[in-house]
């Protein structure tokens, strides 16, 4: 057997953990491991397709980052082009990309991705290539799985910000709004807020009222507590509001979000006389070594990944499910995100604990 395995979109805490438990579950099989560097890109782009011993991977679970290297373009169903006269425009290069696929003779691919990733392994797998996908975002936003890896340290880097904020913010009776990652899903906002004892978390799926947000501010003011901190994901917005934009991009690839933080911080400005501070905490929430528990479950991943290679067992996703991990039909989770259920208990926990969501 001849495996290949990649990693597309953002990078997370854990995925280094992953490629090395499937190049040694494959090794201790005797089958040979390929690493396709930058996505698709290292069939498509350039001559990038690199063996992957164990050797190659001694050393790697506590990186964070990714060997193979990672983008959030290069999709090969859209993938763009520029004409000679500048034009900028989208051509399928699927067939392409299945065809190099098969000439370099690799039996399965192991596709390690969020949402947008799993997405183009299943449409490659309708069109006969052989997938078995691992979850991994730090949005925590996949379906089908109870959580991925890289969340666990994104929300302890987060929480980590919060607990420092703290500190500074009582001291000169701030009001501190910190932005997080959260383009649709506030996980990272939420479980952080919570566990940095913030004192008003918003998220997408909840918009904010920024009337209500300065009157949880107001009450604390009143019962002597002359600072607060505010989290917000960089995908909330106000009610009848839109989601802020730092750029607009165009073919082949996604708007850049956020600037959230600096909005919310601005509005609670002109509503109150506090001296108020944003701060962004960006791709610090990527990087760094992953927690115990994101190795641990990026190695699960990828010996469960080769399993199902062996098992045949394409054209599935394999997920977390209590304390084990399952296959599930990828068909299932592709198409839609994993959101923060309004009427779930850690919402519930954290309004009883006082934290406000602006609503």
């Amino acid at each position: 057997m001849r495996i290949a395995v990649n990693t597309g979109g953002g990078d997370a805490p854990g995925l280094n953990a992953v490629i090395r438990a499937v190049v040694l579950a494959a090794h201790h099989r005797g089958w040979q491991v390929y690493g396709i560097q930058r996505g698709y890109e290292g069939l498509l782009a350039f001559n990038g397709v690199v063996r992957l011993a164990p050797e190659n991977v001694r050393g790697i679970v506590h990186l964070g980052g990714t060997i193979l290297g990672t983008t959030n373009q290069g999709n090969p169903f859209r993938y763009a082009v520029t004409d000679a006269d500048g034009t900028r425009r989208e051509v399928d290069r699927s067939d392409e990309l299945i065809a190099a696929f098969r000439a370099s003779g690799f039996d399965a691919l192991i596709a390690i991705g969020g949402d947008g990733s799993m997405q183009i392994a299943w449409d490659l797998a309708c069109k006969g290539l052989p997938v078995v996908c691992v979850p991994k975002t730090i949005d925590n936003d996949v379906e089908c799985t109870q959580q991925t890896f890289g969340f666990d340290t994104a929300v302890s880097t987060a929480t980590e910000a919060i607990d420092k904020l703290h500190s500074t913010t009582e001291s000169h009776q701030r009001v501190m709004v910190v932005e997080l990652m959260g383009r649709n899903a506030g996980w990272i906002a939420l479980h952080s807020g919570i566990s940095g004892t913030a004192h008003i978390v918003l998220i997408p799926e909840i918009p904010f009222d920024i009337d209500k947000v300065c009157a949880a501010i107001q009450a604390r003011e009143a019962a002597g507590k002359h600072y607060s901190i505010v989290v917000v994901a960089e995908g909330a917005r106000s009610v009848g509001g839109e989601v802020s934009l730092l750029e607009r991009r165009g073919t082949g690839t996604v708007d850049r979000i956020g600037g959230i933080g600096s909005r919310v911080a601005q509005m609670i400005t002109e509503r109150m006389d506090k001296e108020v501070r944003s701060i962004v905490l960006g791709h610090l929430q990527r990087g760094g070594s992953p927690t115990t528990f994101d190795r641990l479950l990026g190695l699960r991943f990828g010996g469960a990944a080769v399993r199902a290679v062996a098992d045949g067992a394409f054209g599935t996703m394999l997920g977390l499910a209590g304390t084990s991990i399952v296959r599930v039909p990828l068909a299932d989770a592709v198409g839609r995100q994993k959101l923060v259920p309004l009427d779930s208990d850690i919402v519930v926990t954290a309004r009883e604990q006082g934290i406000s969501f602006g609503d």
